[in-house]
């Protein structure tokens, strides 16, 4: 591997390399670890809905506040998942195998896991309900629990995973399905999709096309694929300064881009994909395909949407500067189930999780919340097997960047980041509660481009 410090033209880069010799190594296990053999209590001063990165990093920081026997997660799942490195494990560059650990290796030692589902949130009595019937009170509440994928609205799914030539990379269940219709694939169309409702990660999408057709080229199949991205929206991307960048790859790898078609319908016995034209309701349109990849439509968790802490539409309804509940001050939220205006990622929970650490320390103290979360988020464009465009930006779709050069231009130094860096700040410093985004590193960038 090509060291970070030879593709990045600052000194500070040696930093990476650092990061990137540590990132090897696993979390120390004597300092993760479950606190589920403690006995269950039925009220916490911090109760956490949500084992994700969100819930998990929260957990961490609200040990240090509160102390781990005051704090709780409520989190059925048995096992975690890192899951941005699931666009190189589609396209074959990483093990599925590396994207998770047992949920009882991240939960912070000392504090209780309670594996369970939430099935009501009582917000009027400060309580939660689970699938067993438990009552669970809390003095503050962190809901975190994530997005739901809702694959049955496309007609024909789930069940067309079972055939060839399908999959998705947005379950671990299907990730490696679309590795494998992209070795099968022969000649045809190459299908990639985009739904008309938010989702995680949105450059995802379009990510594992541009790997596709690099994997095409160096397969010696690219002329004889038709690679088709169909998407529900508007434009390639939401921030103008990246659009155009990614706009000039699409020109130049002959890739078709048709905007406002919604995936409806999978027929995988017949490897055909029915789309709705959202400019003209009503409109479909059948097209073939010797390789599709399903991103699903989303939605707010069941749970939430019932709930007196969502928002219309289902989200939780927080104030977007402090992620405190609009209507009950002793409720917050953080990622992916929230409506805060601003991408869906993971790097979003990172900067999110410091504002909202230092909104709830001062509110256990009365006092008001003062640091404003600006909507930062990050989306590592995968343009290639060795070639990334990070887009980083706020609230306004305005460039929030780090380093100090252009960060729309493809870079193998930003794929190497995404690839090596961001798994190891994940497991050994977000979800232990150390990383808050890049703030540091942009300051450290900065006061370099000063000197």
């Amino acid at each position: 591997m090509t060291p970070l410090v030879a593709v990045v033209s600052s000194p500070r880069a040696r930093l990476f390399a650092c990061f990137l010799r540590l990132g090897a190594q696993q979390a120390d296990p004597l300092q993760l670890h479950t606190g589920a053999g403690l006995a269950a209590k039925s009220h916490y001063e911090v109760l956490v809905l949500g084992g994700g990165s969100g819930g998990i990093t929260m957990a961490s920081r609200m040990k240090r506040r509160v102390g781990a026997e005051n704090v709780a997660i409520i989190e059925p799942s048995e096992r975690h998942f890192y899951q941005p490195i699931w666009t190189l494990v589609g396209a074959g560059a990483k093990q599925l195998s590396s994207s998770g650990r047992p949920t009882a290796s991240v939960i912070p030692s000392g504090v209780e896991w309670i594996k369970a589902r939430v099935v009501e949130l009582n917000p009027d009595k400060s309580c939660v309900h689970t699938y067993s019937g438990k009552e669970i009170s809390y003095k503050y509440l962190i809901i975190a629990l994530g997005i739901q994928l809702d694959y049955e609205k496309i007609k024909g799914l789930p069940e067309g995973f079972a055939h060839p030539k399908i999959g998705s990379n947005y379950s671990f269940k299907t990730v490696e399905k679309t590795w494998k219709a992209l070795q099968d694939f022969k000649e045809g169309n190459a299908i990639f999709t985009f739904p008309n409702t938010p989702i995680k990660c949105a450059g995802a999408p379009q990510k594992i096309m541009y790997l596709s057709e690099a994997y095409f080229r160096k397969t010696g199949k690219r002329s004889k694929a038709n690679i088709i991205f169909n998407t529900s929206l508007g434009v390639i991307f939401g921030v103008k300064k990246y659009a155009d960048a990614l706009q000039k790859i699409i020109k130049e790898r002959n890739l078709t881009v048709n905007y406002k078609q919604n995936l409806i319908e999978v027929r995988a016995d017949k490897q055909e994909a029915v789309f709705e034209n959202l400019d003209k309701p009503g409109e479909t349109q059948v097209v073939s395909y010797e390789m599709l990849h399903v991103t699903p439509p989303m939605s707010p968790p069941d749970v939430l949407k019932r709930s007196p802490v969502a928002d219309a539409a289902g989200w939780v309804d927080l104030d977007k500067e402090t992620l405190q509940h609009k209507r009950y001050p002793n409720v917050f939220g953080i990622g992916d189930c929230t409506n805060l205006p601003t991408s869906k990622t993971a790097a979003a929970v990172a900067a999110q999780s410091g504002i909202l650490d230092r909104t709830i320390s001062l509110i256990m103290k009365n006092e008001k919340p003062m640091k404003k979360y600006d909507g930062y988020t990050s989306c590592p464009l995968v343009t290639g097997y060795n070639r990334v465009i990070l887009a980083e930006f706020d609230y306004s779709s305005q460039p929030l960047e780090t380093f100090p050069f252009d960060q729309s231009k493809e870079r193998l130094s930003m794929y190497l980041m995404k690839a090596d860096l961001m798994p190891f700040l994940y497991w050994n410093m977000m979800l232990r509660g150390y990383w808050g985004g890049p703030a540091f590193l942009r300051k450290l960038f900065h006061l370099e481009v000063l000197v």
